[in-house]
């Protein structure tokens, strides 16, 4: 196989370019960090987890009408996507109080929120992903206010979206975080939702047990990721019960 001209590497996926003009492909590691690094594992077949949940999710919102940068799955690691601008931003919405959200306003960790809360991070792992305002944002030049106009509404219809489609098979969406892209086509941009939306980048509890299906197993040392990311791909038909995610390795 042809060796692949890699584009970048994060904590939990790499990219590499496309094999068409404008599309890259996007390959899910087995790594796991927490603590913005700092605490570092490998964990054999959540990459594979990941790809598959995050296509489900990515096609559920396409068919319901909201973007994405999501093409097609190439394979039980990979798929190809639209290259897009990122927005250094994370996007995140919270339906119930945990996390960091928890301990800065001193709320109990699982407490309902009045409504969902949107908030923003600067993306720099340098400085921590530190929480900014809209005023930041536009200071800074980061985004319009049209986008911000945007990005909201996406965030909103990516929460009614997964809220649902999680409580459907009894679980409880606490939290995720998304990020926006820009595509364009000529002088014409849209935003898309991009990256990926996986138990990487969300929380979520049993409702009837509150056990955490998330990576707050790995944070907190709760058990095996691998296992509750599995329980949430069988609860929503991803994998069918009684079989194990498969685990090859790609080299290239």
């Amino acid at each position: 196989m042809a060796r692949r001209k890699k584009i970048y590497e994060g904590k939990a996926k790499t990219l590499y370019e496309g094999p068409e003009p404008g599309t890259i492909v996007q390959y899910f590691k087995d790594d796991a960090t927490a603590f913005n690094a700092q605490k570092k594992d490998v964990i054999e077949g959540k990459g594979v987890l990941n790809n598959l949940l995050s296509e489900y999710f990515m096609l559920g919102l396409i068919n319901i009408g909201v973007p994405t940068h999501f093409l097609r799955r190439l394979n039980m690691r990979e798929q190809l996507v639209r290259s897009c601008e990122i927005i250094p931003l994370e996007v995140i919405v919270r339906n119930f109080a945990a996390g960091s959200l928890a301990t800065r306003l001193g709320i109990e960790e699982g407490t309902q929120l009045p409504r969902p809360v949107v908030e923003y991070c600067y993306k720099d792992d340098k400085l921590g992903d530190p929480l900014v305002t809209e005023e930041h944002i536009a200071a800074f030049g980061w985004a319009s206010q049209q986008d911000m106009d945007d990005i909201l509404s996406l965030a909103l219809r990516v929460n009614d979206f997964l809220s649902g489609v999680m409580y459907g098979v009894g679980i409880k969406l606490i939290d995720f975080k998304i990020e926006i892209g820009r595509v364009f086509d000529g002088d014409f941009q849209r935003l898309v939702v991009a990256d990926e939306i996986s138990p990487d980048s969300c929380r979520l509890w049993d409702i009837e047990t509150g056990q955490k299906l998330d990576k707050d197993v790995f944070r907190r040392d709760l058990g095996s990721l691998t296992d509750a990311y599995t329980e949430v791909a069988r609860r929503l038909g991803v994998l069918p019960k009684g079989t194990a995610p498969a685990k090859p390795t790609l080299i290239n």
